[in-house]
């Protein structure tokens, strides 16, 4: 069957001939429709790049826009006495995860005469977007919070993006951003389907990095859950194609203070609940309203999967445990090393068990936040 953009809400498909397209007629996130996925003789092994895995998109792009993304280092180690392994994702050109999206979403968007796009984000996406903007020779604007880091924001100007600071919270920027749509396209790594086809490498990465084989958990942070949702289509079409013989467990965290997919997890329910909200020091994951809650969800539970809300101090102390193994990550990174032993209480982590434990950005991302959390009372 020929691949095509769906609606999961509705059922409602579309042409991947319209490649403008990213979202529903009525308003809804769309995803790809389920591909068969590909096998280890389908792997590109002389590309170290995400692009050795291009034989699984559902379109051909010849010429990607590349910086080198994929191919993050896998590194073993132990947290709360839990053997795990460490992937490395901030290690990616502009420092986070983002980049995998970010590639194949601009690599399409390029192939089709895109010139100029909008981005809304916390940091990361913005950052990403602006640096492969800038490598596809696209224009870029970025809405960020006023509260954003300002290294993220210098980060997205040195790449000639041109960045526009929005009054109040992530939802208040996602909202303009929506607004600007109607006049620019809008390259969003919370919408564009695209951008999941590009983290779902990080799937089959994880299971070429073990030696063609899945792990029994992944553990990562979610705010709008695009780790999630990769996580479980790259599992999916690796179980479809015959690679694995079981999707890994899907345990997922969140800020207790910003935990709304934590909240609907809880109440076994598909829908937005009810839950109180305050800042939180991992800003990344810090959306109110995912756009694609009942998707994330779905996809923990299809997992048999577990969810965790992290207390701040929490948080704050993985920093510093993950600084003192060398691992530098921002604290919305930390927060999935930080829920850990949560997990393993529970039994979600089960004695000789393999568990892949995404760091998802770097702590350069996050100076004054970092300077914070090392060294209490700075100024930074």
């Amino acid at each position: 069957m020929t691949a095509r953009y769906i609606d999961e809400r509705s059922g409602t498909g579309y042409p991947l001939t319209d490649p403008l397209r990213w979202r529903s007629e009525s308003g809804a996130p769309l995803s790809v429709s389920p591909l068969p996925g590909i096998t280890r003789a389908d792997v590109d092994t002389g590309r170290r790049s995400l692009w050795r895995y291009r034989a699984a998109l559902p379109v051909d792009i010849p010429a990607p826009v590349s910086l080198g993304e994929g191919c993050t280092p896998l590194i073993d180690g132990s947290w709360d006495g839990v053997p795990v392994s460490f992937k490395a994702e901030w290690s990616a050109p502009t420092g986070s995860f983002k980049d995998r999206g970010t590639s194949v979403m601009i690599s399409l968007l390029a192939q089709h005469g895109v010139t100029e796009v909008i981005e809304d984000s916390s940091g990361n996406g913005g950052s990403s977007v602006s640096a492969y903007c800038a490598a596809a020779g696209i224009r870029a604007r970025i809405l960020a919070p006023e509260s954003t880091s300002p290294a993220k924001i210098l980060q997205s100007r040195a790449y000639g993006a041109e960045v526009q600071l929005v009054p109040g919270d992530r939802e208040a920027t996602a909202a303009e951003a929506l607004r600007q749509s109607a006049h620019t396209y809008y390259a969003s790594h919370n919408w564009h389907p695209f951008f999941l086809q590009g983290v779902k490498t990080l799937a089959y990465e994880i299971w070429e990095d073990l030696g063609w084989s899945a792990p029994d958990n992944v553990v990562t942070v979610a705010g709008a859950g695009s780790t999630v949702l990769g996580c479980d289509l790259g599992f999916s079409e690796l179980l479809a194609a015959g690679e694995i013989d079981r999707l890994p467990r899907l345990l997922v965290a969140q800020p207790a203070n910003c935990a709304p997919l934590h909240a609907s997890f809880r109440a076994g329910t598909d829908a937005p609940v009810p839950c109180d909200t305050a800042p939180t020091i991992a800003e990344g994951t810090a959306i109110q309203r995912p756009v694609r809650l009942p998707e994330v969800l779905r996809a923990i539970r299809r997992s048999d999967g577990d969810m965790a809300a992290v207390p701040e101090a929490e948080i704050e102390d993985a920093v510093r445990r993950l600084a003192a193994k060398g691992l530098y990550t921002e604290p919305t990174s930390a927060t999935a090393a930080a829920a850990i032993g949560v997990f393993a209480a529970r039994g979600a982590i089960r004695p000789g068990e393999r568990t892949v434990v995404v760091l998802t950005g770097s702590g350069l991302k996050a100076a004054g936040a970092m300077a914070r959390i090392i060294t209490p009372g700075s100024a930074a």
